[in-house]
């Protein structure tokens, strides 16, 4: 056994849904739907984005990350989910675990620095418009996208890495998909800096995020009292309604999923549930809310379909 457990093959056992008899195939069409509608939804506003040159502006350049991200999330997640439901296996090798774990941890920090990015870019468009054409240079857009990953990428890979100093003793995860909390709970050793540095990373990318989005926010509301232009008010609620909205879902959703591991009177299959929520809702909802409050995007969707309807 041990051997086995220390292998880089480890075959783990994932906790699985209880199903009702019957109930298997109606649970796995309606996340295949579900599924699909999001592909759907966050593709369309990636074409959109790349085809359209009216589209090809620094604020949309930075938004192509997040139903991007949003894509990361929903299918390192549901797919296997899903895949496990039909086939009733409900295991996975170690690495491809660790895998789906750091996809949705990159997933959940992606979406935080996505909308800082956003939000600053719409702080220097309305409050420093004679200035955002030097500001938001394709250079400065690229530098912007890079640090947005770069530093996701390194804050979770620092996360991950500690796990490699630890031997692993168990090999049932207690839910029924991969996460960091899961696959520390595997390990049979001292776990006291592996806390302490996730603590810190989910610090940080908070604190980046929510101070950047603030600073803006309200320097873009100041704006809005002191000028006299109605249509730069219009402007900055129609730019700033959406980015607003899908920080609000994200953090609701993220505290269901934190609270999932608190709550111990609720069945083990609702815990599970409000776990999958942060990797479900916002990659469904984040383009249909982008779609209906940014003019530009919904006109232009909205143009598209005329077109294919007429021809």
């Amino acid at each position: 056994m041990e051997n086995k457990s220390f292998g880089f093959s480890f075959e783990l056992t994932l906790d699985p849904f209880i199903i009702p008899l019957g109930g298997k195939y109606p649970i796995f069409f309606l996340g295949i739907a579900i599924y699909f509608f999001g592909i759907f939804c966050n593709l369309t506003l990636l074409t959109l984005i790349i085809q359209k040159r009216n589209l090809h502006k620094p604020m949309y350049f930075i938004l192509f990350s997040l139903p991007l991200n949003d894509l990361i999330g929903i299918t390192a997640m549901l797919p296997k989910v899903l895949s496990d439901i039909v086939t009733e296996t409900n295991t996975v090798y170690y690495p491809l675990c660790v895998l789906q774990a750091f996809l949705l941890h990159m997933y959940g920090g992606g979406i935080l620095f996505i909308l800082a990015a956003m939000s600053f870019d719409r702080y220097v468009a309305i409050c420093m418009p004679l200035r955002y054409s030097s500001i938001m240079t394709p250079r400065g857009v690229t530098c912007i996208i890079c640090l947005v990953w770069g530093l996701d990428f390194v804050l979770i890979i620092s996360l991950f890495s500690l796990q490699t100093r630890l031997p692993r003793c168990k090999s049932v995860i207690m839910n029924v998909f991969c996460d960091n909390p899961s696959l520390l709970k595997l390990t049979c050793g001292n776990t006291t800096v592996n806390n302490i540095i996730g603590l810190f990373n989910t610090a940080v990318m908070q604190a980046v995020s929510v101070s950047v989005q603030a600073f803006s926010y309200v320097k873009i509301l100041i704006t809005c009292v002191v000028t006299r232009k109605s249509e730069t008010k219009t402007k900055a609620v129609n730019t700033c309604v959406a980015q607003l909205v899908i920080l609000i879902i994200f953090e609701i959703v993220g505290t269901f999923t934190i609270l999932s591991h608190r709550f111990k009177n609720v069945s083990a299959d609702l815990q599970k549930i409000m776990g999958m929520l942060i990797f479900l809702v916002p990659p469904l909802l984040n383009p249909i809310v982008y779609g209906l409050y940014t003019n530009e995007i919904r006109s232009t969707l909205l143009r598209v379909i005329k077109n294919r309807v007429t021809v």
